[in-house]
C-alpha cells in the first residue's frame, strides 16, 4: 500500500472509530478529602476578622467537621460554623464551641 493510501486508510478508520469511543469533555473531579477539608476551614477561620483570636480546634470526619473550643462572643461562633459550612465538601457541622468573656 502507497503511503498515500495508508493515510486515507488511517482517516477512514478513524471516523468510523470516533462516534464509538466519546471523548470525555472534562477529567472527574477528584473527591475532597478530610485532610483537605480540615486545612482549608482552619485557613478560612484564620483569615476571619470576627473570628480570627478564638481557641478552636477542628476535627473532619468523612465531611462531618466539628469544632471545639472557645471564643469570646457569640457571633465569633455564628460565622466559624457559617465559614465551615461553606468549604467545599463539607456534609454538617457540628459546633462545640463555647462562649467565655474574657
Amino acid at each position: 500500500m502507497k503511503p498515500k493510501g495508508l493515510v486515507r486508510s488511517l482517516v477512514l478508520w478513524a471516523a468510523l472509530i470516533a462516534p464509538a469511543a466519546p471523548i470525555p469533555l472534562r477529567a472527574a473531579s477528584k473527591p475532597v478529602t478530610d485532610d483537605y477539608i480540615s486545612d482549608n476551614v482552619r485557613q478560612k477561620l484564620a483569615a476571619d476578622q470576627v473570628v480570627k483570636g478564638g481557641d478552636l480546634d477542628i476535627t473532619v470526619k468523612d465531611g462531618v467537621v466539628t469544632m471545639n473550643g472557645k471564643v469570646h462572643e457569640q457571633r465569633q461562633k455564628d460565622k466559624a460554623e457559617h465559614i465551615a459550612k461553606r468549604v467545599n465538601g463539607v456534609k454538617s457541622v457540628v459546633n462545640n464551641i463555647k462562649i467565655e468573656k474574657p
